[in-house]
């Protein structure tokens, strides 16, 4: 996962409360920090999205491919 598809997969989860839970929820999963903090750190954004998945109840069919965008038709 790459940090682009990192930031679409919260903005698509969350909505409006994404702003806030990656600057304020602090996450022990990735060492006490916010998902910004971990990811300015260098944790892969992987772990950071499962991560916040699991501290929010993020059912697991919504966990796997989140962020991605749709292959282009050709």
């Amino acid at each position: 996962m790459r940090r682009s598809e990192f930031l679409r997969a919260v903005a698509d989860e969350f909505g409006a409360r994404s702003t806030f839970l990656l600057n304020d929820l602090v996450l022990g999963e990735v060492g006490d920090r916010t998902p910004t903090q971990a990811l300015d750190a260098g944790v892969p954004p992987r772990e950071i999205w499962l991560a916040l998945c699991a501290e929010m109840d993020v059912p697991e069919a919504r966990r796997y491919g989140a962020g991605r965008l749709e292959p282009r038709n050709r």
